[in-house]
């Protein structure tokens, strides 16, 4: 019996220490992985009079534009926030400055009630003006906060009606803000001025547009870009670069943002310990129209100006970006009795343009410029163009002189062999 009562009372001790130790355990691997932001898309259409056309599928645009809608909705993925805001949708009036206010959000973003998302839309009619730029404002605005990827789709049938506020310049100064928001845009009307406008805000943020005349066409292509705010990228970094190499800010291997002005060089600054190899691209985007004729140059220089390796790119024509890149492979260092450790060397990176614009164009604020940078391991094997340092110049001089010199030899020996084979015949 005595035996018993102990066992029992063991057992007990037993599964509370147990239980105790489940209970700490518990938060602090929770606490180990935070939740990662979920990303936010908001929905931006175009609800003004046109909308009432009867061109698409037999219907109007407005008609397939909910149809779509209540198509999305249902596809949305649980991970995203979701939201929709109108443009057009409330003032029928003829005073402009009114009709150029008429935005407002229809379903804040956030979790999806989707019988909820899909009554607002519901209830909207073809009513007023375009005013697309105010729109792009306060989507953006709906959208701040955080450090989840966010994304603007703007379905529209008409050009902005609400000058002089450019929705092109909005979209720059969207993307200036360095909140790293895209645009995409979708045309409901196969014209060319539509279409100009449309483009120009999407590739102000690295965003696409396409043009849309069916539904299933419309409602596949929301999808499509809602899927893909939701797919895990690399989210690039704000860097602002500087006028000399001094000032430049220190930068580590990752993906980089940055502003540079037509024809502007700005610096950034690498560490490069011995066995590692610098790897870097750069990209700039013509977000404007731009003249013929330019150019995008990526150097490697030492603290003391000296020229390592350089990349560069030029054409001519319209382009939307325009890329370069460069390696620097640093060698290993021979090992030492101190011990100490390798001291890195300072790698100075100089971005530099040579794009012009007419008169006519806005040059504030910079186009939009990609830096990546990548440190990898030095390659091993002298088979390698990078570990001769061929980048440089150098030894691909050498070894052209060198292959041309020997077969200059062996065509002399030959040709001089014939003759004597000649005479002697």
């Amino acid at each position: 019996m005595i035996i018993r009562k102990r066992l029992t009372a063991g057992v007990g001790i037993l599964l509370a220490t147990l239980t105790a130790g489940l209970g700490t355990a518990l938060p602090a691997a929770a606490d180990e992985a935070p939740a990662k932001a979920s990303p936010k898309v908001e929905l931006v259409l175009d609800v003004s009079g046109s909308m009432r056309t009867r061109d698409i599928d037999g219907q109007s645009r407005m008609t397939a534009a909910k149809q779509a809608f209540n198509e999305v909705l249902d596809a949305v993925p649980e991970q995203v926030e979701l939201g929709i805001r109108t443009l057009g949708a409330d003032y029928p009036g003829n005073d402009r400055k009114v009709g150029c206010k008429d935005t407002k959000q229809l379903y804040p973003v956030g979790p999806l009630d989707r019988t909820e998302a899909k009554t607002a839309v519901a209830t909207l009619a073809p009513t007023g003006w375009t005013p697309i730029g105010p729109a792009l404002l306060g989507a953006a605005d709906d959208l701040e906060g955080g450090d989840s990827t966010r994304r603007i789709v703007l379905i529209s049938d008409g050009e902005d009606t609400c000058g002089p506020l450019d929705p092109c310049e909005v979209a720059r100064d969207i993307a200036a803000r360095g909140i790293h928001l895209v645009i995409d845009t979708l045309g409901l009307v196969p014209n060319a001025k539509i279409r100009e406008q449309l483009t120009c805000i999407a590739e102000a943020t690295g965003g696409t547009y396409t043009a849309v005349q069916h539904t299933d066409e419309l409602s596949g292509r929301v999808k499509q870009l809602v899927d893909r705010a939701a797919e895990p990228v690399v989210t690039p970094v704000a860097a602002e670069g500087a006028g000399s190499c001094s000032a430049a800010p220190q930068l580590k291997a990752g993906l980089y943002t940055d502003r540079e002005k037509f024809g502007e060089h700005r610096w950034y600054r690498v560490d490069v310990l011995p066995g590692q190899e610098l790897r870097a691209s750069v990209s700039v985007f013509a977000d404007r129209a731009v003249n013929n004729d330019y150019g995008v140059l990526l150097r490697a220089l030492t603290v003391h100006g000296r020229e390592i390796v350089r990349g560069s790119e030029s054409g001519t024509g319209r382009t939307d970006a325009i890329s370069s890149g460069l390696r620097y492979p640093k060698a290993e260092q021979d090992d030492t009795d101190s011990g100490d450790k390798p001291a890195a060397e300072t790698v100075c990176l100089q971005v530099s343009n040579s794009f012009s614009a007419p008169a006519s164009v806005k040059t504030s604020p910079g186009m939009p410029v990609e830096l990546t940078v990548d440190l990898v391991d030095s390659p091993d094997e002298a088979a390698d163009v990078a570990a001769f340092g061929l980048g440089r110049g150098w030894w691909l001089l050498g070894v052209l002189v060198l292959t041309g010199l020997i077969a200059g030899l062996v065509v002399g020996w030959i040709s001089r062999w014939r003759v004597a084979v000649w005479r002697t015949n």
